[in-house]
């Protein structure tokens, strides 16, 4: 990867615990696999599962569903987020283990907290936090930063 990674500090891997707790305690083959966890910019942490739904499009990612909680309680700016994936029955390991969020929840993370780490894993093993902007180079605006137009 060609962007700064930063290693995990304590609030991160509390993070990651309540991301692995959620997932932990809500997993259903078929229903709920992915689970997530954001930290907001007073301190509070959310938490939401993946809501998997017969008609893929209605389908809610995990960070989606951890961000919208944060804001429906008056949190806002988010700071981190972590997404962690459940095991299928017999499938190794047997923990949750991090993983990267899919390209919309990086445009809705960023959207909520343009500064907000992002908690990814590594070939390494050990995850690290990167930017959410570093990982959604030339990110969609939809008025290229200009001011409203005035004219009628």
């Amino acid at each position: 990867m060609d962007f700064a990674q930063q290693p995990l500090e304590n609030a991160d891997n509390e993070l990651l615990d309540a991301a692995r707790r959620v997932i932990s305690a809500n997993y259903e083959h078929g229903r709920f696999h992915v689970g997530a966890a954001v930290r907001m910019g007073d301190g509070r942490v959310f938490t939401g599962v993946h809501v998997e739904a017969n008609v893929g499009r209605v389908t809610l990612c995990a960070e989606a569903v951890a961000i919208g909680a944060a804001l429906s309680s008056g949190a806002r700016d988010v700071q981190a987020v972590v997404a962690v994936a459940h095991p299928h029955p017999r499938d190794e390991p047997r923990s949750p283990w991090v993983v990267s969020p899919c390209g919309m929840c990086r445009e809705l993370i960023s959207d909520f907290g343009p500064e907000a780490w992002v908690i990814i894993p590594t070939d390494r093993g050990a995850p690290v936090k990167v930017r959410v902007l570093d990982l959604l180079p030339a990110k969609y605006r939809s008025n290229r930063g200009s001011q409203p137009s005035t004219a009628q």
